[in-house]
């Protein structure tokens, strides 16, 4: 048997492929056969799909307000050191 090339999936495909696993209308068999996607793959794909759904319907909120926070900080820092290196340039003269 020959060895097929490694396949790159598009997130739409998996997506598609993963909600249908999720509905269960089918066995994974069959979902393999039809995608023809190894089986293991699509469970793969269901898990994440299940494992990150609470991040799609609201509850990742919290994260945002993090990222808000540590993006004030790092804005802070930039501040910070162009008052420090504006002084310091001040401070050595025009010639350095």
């Amino acid at each position: 048997m020959a060895r097929r090339s490694r396949r790159n999936h598009s997130p739409a495909f998996k997506a598609k492929v993963a909600l249908a696993a999720v509905r269960g209308d089918h066995t994974l068999a069959e979902l393999a056969e039809k995608f023809d996607v190894h089986p293991n793959q699509i469970q793969d794909w269901k898990h994440q799909l299940v494992t990150k759904a609470e991040n799609v319907c609201g509850a990742g909120l919290g994260e945002t307000t993090n990222y808000e926070q540590v993006q004030q900080k790092l804005h802070a820092k930039i501040g910070q050191l162009t008052m420090e290196k504006d002084f310091l340039a001040n401070a050595l003269g025009p010639g350095r």
